[in-house]
């Protein structure tokens, strides 16, 4: 056993990475040697550790099962070319961690044991990081309550946990949407800026009927009108209209992506003329049937930059351009995977060396 000045390190006696092949990594299915653990009582957080992965124990009266009380983040590491490998923007993934732990009445992380935290585990399992150009390690933090007591309030107990993944693409290709206007993801003054579990449980009916429709995701819109577009279902989304990037403007029912802020970034520092606003559907559809819609796509830590070939409205389909043809999308795509694996200047600063 290693020790640090914040958390003790205890090595699992025996790694599993050689019965995994890291060239075809699965998404979200096979999981690394370790994992952070910390947990939050009498008001304040213990030392945490690495230990080996492993299953929970847990109270059945656990409210987290009860009453919802769980969060989580998203974020990635990459192989670089001299084998090191780099976070990506792990601040903005922190902070917006503990934004989502205000809105639900949850202890915040102290950003600088987070971050300590999460540096030593990738070290730890630094071996399990590919090195495709499609691949990565993810890395899932998350929180939830974890006090044994049935009635509704916040949580006395709390658990933070960090694991780690070899991942391949999310999306194999191109993606089919449909927008939604029946069903709802997010409601103003509720919890759509936060990465809680709850909003992503009540999105999995409405995207399944949508699948059985021929669809990979929805568009969702607004909850109030069902007129504007705000986000996808894993993934901020983006579209050029009339040579301009156009992008659903945050607020209490949109995630602030890291991926989306990085892109808008990287097109305005290539001269794009940017747009955060609403986007009606009617213009979109118009758009569309126009021809002055020419690219469409996600952007999200999962599905990194997911172009979107289809997209259903009320009336029917509307097909894009072949994505063959696109001009910004595979540009700012490479520009993005360059920084992301260490092949082209940082001139952000936002790759982290480990």
């Amino acid at each position: 056993m290693m020790t640090t000045t914040l958390f003790d390190i205890h090595l699992s006696p025996e790694s599993r990475l050689d019965s995994v092949d890291l060239n075809n990594p699965v998404f979200g299915s096979v999981f690394s040697d370790h994992q952070f653990r910390m947990d939050f009582a009498d008001g304040r957080w213990s030392a945490g550790a690495i230990e080996p992965y492993g299953d929970l124990v847990m109270s059945p009266a656990a409210m987290v099962l009860h009453y919802g009380q769980a969060i989580f983040e998203g974020m990635k590491v990459f192989r670089q070319p001299d084998g090191e490998v780099a976070l990506f923007r792990p601040m903005e993934n922190i902070r917006r961690f503990n934004e989502s732990a205000e809105r639900m009445c949850m202890p915040s992380v102290d950003e600088g044991l987070f971050l300590s935290a999460l540096t030593e585990l990738v070290k730890t399992d630094k071996n399990w990081v590919p090195d495709g150009n499609e691949s990565s390690l993810y890395v899932r933090p998350f929180m939830f309550a974890s006090e044994a007591h049935v009635g509704v309030k916040p949580s006395a107990n709390y658990r933070f946990m960090i694991f780690s993944c070899p991942v391949g693409a999310y999306y194999k290709g191109n993606v089919k949407v449909k927008v939604e206007t029946a069903f709802t993801r997010a409601a103003p003054g509720g919890t759509g800026y936060a990465k809680a579990a709850g909003n992503y449980a009540a999105s999995l009916k409405p995207t399944a009927m949508a699948r059985e429709q021929g669809y990979d995701q929805i568009l969702w819109t607004d909850a109030v009108e069902h007129k504007y577009i705000e986000e996808s279902g894993t993934m901020n989304v983006m579209f050029v209209m009339d040579g301009k990037l156009v992008s659903p403007s945050l607020g209490d029912t949109v995630l602030a992506g890291v991926t989306r802020d990085s892109v808008l970034r990287l097109a305005a520092q290539k001269g794009m003329e940017i747009e955060e606003r609403k986007v009606p559907v009617a213009e979109l559809k118009a758009a569309a049937e126009s021809g002055a819609l020419t690219e469409a796509f996600g952007v999200g830590t999962a599905a990194t930059m997911t172009a979107i070939e289809t997209i259903g409205f009320a009336s029917g389909d509307r097909d894009l351009p072949p994505v063959e043809g696109w001009r910004w999308m595979p540009d700012l795509a490479k520009s993005l995977d360059d920084i992301r694996r260490g092949r082209g200047e940082d001139i952000f600063g936002w790759r982290v060396v480990l």
